[in-house]
């Protein structure tokens, strides 16, 4: 779940150029389909896990990774897929995403048995780390700079905005109504459509020379797909379990195999001289942890609200708004009050509102009421959210070199996606851990701290020179 000034901050850049395409229109239609597919389908699905669970069967851990399995190839495959854009040009890559996507869309709504739909997510995961990176460089690619670009732009953050509360929404009107499977049957004439009218009037984008750090790429999707694991199974089996234990273990050896690849890459996937400043560290866990609180919260907030209130996958969508709406309306205001306000004092306020928020939920049990219950709390998470993701974003590409601000934005996103798995997963080792009877309060509270951990590593990064 992102915001509008994070989505348009950490996007790869591209090389701009001079003229407008020759049907401004049409390119930044599909441009802005194409992105809002891959930011309603990060969301979609939430809503309707209690269907899917019924449907095929699934157990807890086992439906996690219906969710991370998106997260984690989106996320550990984003850097490639835009060193890919670069090598091959942003029309190519758009189109081969959008394809992959398109294809593995179908897989998730035919899939019949559990595993054949995580290994679609997965695939969707891919089309998106793929496609994403290249429909805001295509966008300024193909507008120059003025105003002309300034109203793409804002179209391409309003797309951001509401498109993981439209999925919410949607994925509970299709499974209540019609069924889960519509949520990604729907991609596929879309996509169809969008790959003819790509290829007739999207403009190339220069390519620059180079090859794929393949083996990076492996490394920094299976390291914390590693860890992942162990946190799922964590809530099946326990702390002590040896699977649990020689899966982090691997995780732990996997991350440590990227740094020493990366180190003597020619033209690494990972930048780790990115890594070199504290404020952009500190920038980096932090949003991990911030983002991990978040997605932990998406899953168990919808779960709590159909599976204890008895509410309606569709309800549950519903019972999101008054976050989604207080936190676009905050995010859009974001770079207005960044003109009066320091960054760090509205990072602070951000990460202490949705921990507050997140921690009041806690308190939330079969018997509260939607309003001072739920609905306040998310009030608080919502404003969070937008006055955070702007500040954490700046701080991640802080004193970046012009030619590492495409690598630098994509550390950005990749920390994105993978901290929501990790959250998530939290979630699950935490919710079976605890008896029943404490598991609701002990969810919240685990994911308020992980946000107040979110508050404190800005602030010790800050210390000493860069």
């Amino acid at each position: 779940m992102t915001t509008t000034q994070d989505q348009l901050s950490s996007a790869p850049l591209a090389p701009r150029v001079g003229d407008a395409p020759p049907h401004p229109r049409a390119v930044l239609g599909i441009v802005l389909v194409g992105y809002f597919m891959v930011v309603l389908d990060n969301s979609i699905v939430i809503t309707g896990l209690p269907h899917i669970a019924a449907d095929l069967a699934m157990t807890r851990g086992s439906l996690a990774w219906v969710v991370n399995a998106y997260l984690l190839a989106f996320g550990g495959l984003l850097l490639l897929g835009a060193r890919a854009g670069d090598l091959l040009g942003r029309r190519r890559t758009f189109v081969v995403g959008l394809v992959v996507f398109t294809l593995a869309s179908a897989g998730v709504g035919l899939a019949p048995t559990g595993a054949l739909l995580v290994a679609a997510r997965a695939a969707q995961g891919l089309g998106s780390a793929v496609l994403a990176p290249s429909t805001l460089a295509l966008l300024t690619a193909s507008f120059p700079d003025g105003p002309r670009r300034t109203r793409a732009t804002t179209a391409y953050g309003a797309v951001a905005g509401i498109g993981a509360s439209v999925g919410l929404v949607a994925g509970g009107l299709l499974a209540d109504l019609v069924t889960w499977r519509a949520g990604f049957l729907v991609n596929v004439p879309i996509g169809i459509a969008m790959l003819v009218a790509g290829r007739r009037v999207l403009p190339e984008t220069p390519r620059s020379g180079g090859r794929l750090d393949l083996p990076g790429a492996a490394l920094a999707t299976a390291g914390p797909a590693a860890l992942v694991y162990a946190l799922v199974r964590v809530g099946e089996r326990g702390w002590t379990d040896p699977g649990v234990l020689l899966a982090l273990l691997v995780g732990v050896l996997l991350v440590a195999g990227l740094v020493l690849v990366e180190r003597s890459a020619a033209q690494p996937v990972l930048v780790l001289g990115l890594f070199r400043d504290r404020e952009r560290v500190g920038a980096y866990v932090a949003r991990a942890l911030f983002m991990g609180s978040m997605m932990g919260f998406f899953v168990f907030t919808s779960q709590f609200m159909q599976a204890r209130w008895g509410w309606s996958a569709l309800a549950a969508g519903l019972g999101f708004f008054p976050m989604t709406t207080v936190n676009f309306a905050v995010a859009v205001s974001v770079t207005r009050l960044q003109r009066r306000v320091p960054a760090a004092v509205l990072l602070v306020t951000g990460l202490a509102l949705a921990a507050v928020g997140t921690a009041a939920l806690g308190l939330v049990g079969p018997s509260s009421s939607y309003l001072p219950g739920v609905a306040l709390p998310m009030v608080l998470v919502g404003a969070g959210q937008g006055l955070a993701f702007g500040p954490l974003t700046s701080s991640g590409i802080a004193r970046v070199d012009p030619t590492q601000a495409g690598a630098a934005s994509g550390v950005v996103s990749s920390v994105h996606q993978l901290g929501g798995a990790l959250g998530m997963s939290l979630v699950l080792a935490v919710s079976g851990t605890y008896a029943a009877a404490m598991r609701d309060g002990a969810v919240l509270i685990a994911l308020a701290v992980l946000t107040a951990a979110a508050l404190v590593v800005p602030a010790a990064a800050r210390r000493g020179r860069p």
